[in-house]
């Protein structure tokens, strides 16, 4: 199969494009437009590979991906590409609006287009908004409560009119809080991880009481790699870890695991709309045959370790555009630091 994974360069879709290619039947084309969080150091391993091509292009340029659809024979369309920092959507949330809506309409049309066989929107937990109790399930209403939120289900929503209105074969995927290694570091985990090695203090908003249900950044892509490949067209798919843990109980086991005190948690002023807890029903994908393999616990070791030994890929990330943001994000709250 041939198969455009756009934001390829990026956390997870740099995982599942070596996913891929792992696997013999797959020929993979990388799209990015290598904005702050698309880093190809995330590919180097593979960058080489007979069966992989990487496209420095963005997916609101109608006129270079309907190139690259065309030039490729593109048979799969996998859309990681997108803005997703919650904090960096309450600054800055015109930017999402382009990439997470505008783009993913360019990529749906191309489809149209071209007759593609599958299209998988990779969406977020984030749209349903906040779940106080229970789990929320596919056809639960979306009530996103942040602009990245409502920029993903605005994603959403056009990809479902396109397998409705056009018959397009559409499926949608909706994944808790995933973590792992080359993860940029504005994120909960890389953050305290990069933050603890320093001796720097870890911001947790609020009482840290919120809860997040964790899933390994592997498990989410073999997900993915599923629905791809079983998914009926038109409908969602939840992936979740089924872990639920508070955010200041997950920064306090990655001090344990790090040997630093837990005196660098500083509780700084919660951000505005900050859903307290994300939780998910992942019958329906369970019952394609997936389930999550990595424990929460023994997956964060993993990745503490990782953040450990590859100082030399986060240090630079740190020393670049990410420092003003964090330090117009932070500063003031941490006193300067």
């Amino acid at each position: 199969m041939r198969i455009l994974v756009t934001g390829g360069a990026g956390f997870i879709g740099s995982h599942f494009v070596r996913l891929l290619l792992r696997q013999k039947d797959a020929t993979v084309v990388n799209l990015d437009a290598l904005r702050y969080s698309g880093n190809l150091d995330n590919l180097k391993d593979v960058s080489d590979h007979h069966r992989y091509t990487f496209v420095h292009g963005d997916i609101c340029d109608a006129a270079t991906v309907d190139r690259v659809v065309r030039e490729h024979r593109i048979e799969a369309i996998v859309n990681f590409a997108a803005e997703t920092h919650v904090d960096r959507s309450i600054v800055e949330p015109g930017g999402f609006v382009r990439t997470d809506v505008l783009g993913t309409s360019v990529l749906l049309e191309a489809a149209r287009a071209e007759g593609i066989r599958r299209f998988v929107q990779v969406s977020t937990d984030e749209v349903y908004g906040d779940v106080p109790t229970g789990r929320s399930g596919e056809s639960d209403p979306l009530s996103p409560r942040s602009p990245y939120a409502a920029s993903k289900a605005g994603g959403d929503l056009l990809a479902q009119s396109y397998f409705t209105t056009y018959g397009l074969p559409v499926v949608i995927t909706r994944g808790s809080n995933t973590f792992g290694p080359n993860q940029y570091p504005e994120k909960f985990i890389p953050l305290f991880v990069t933050n603890a090695l320093e001796d720097q203090p870890l911001p947790l908003y609020g009482d840290g009481l919120q809860q997040r249900d964790w899933i390994y950044v592997e498990d989410h892509c073999e997900a993915i790699d599923l629905v791809l490949r079983q998914g009926a067209p038109g409908e969602a798919y939840n992936i979740g870890g089924g872990q639920e843990w508070k955010n200041k109980e997950t920064a306090e086991a990655i001090l344990a695991l790090l040997g630093k005190p837990r005196s660098l948690i500083r509780h700084v002023t919660d951000r505005p709309g900050h859903d307290r807890r994300y939780a998910l029903n992942c019958d329906k994908i369970g019952r394609l045959g997936w389930k999550p393999r990595h424990p929460f616990d023994e997956a964060l070791k993993t990745t503490v370790v990782w953040y450990r030994e590859n100082a030399w890929w986060w240090q630079k990330i740190k020393s670049g555009e990410f420092r003003a943001y964090y330090e117009r994000l932070y500063g003031a709250r941490l006193g300067g630091s």
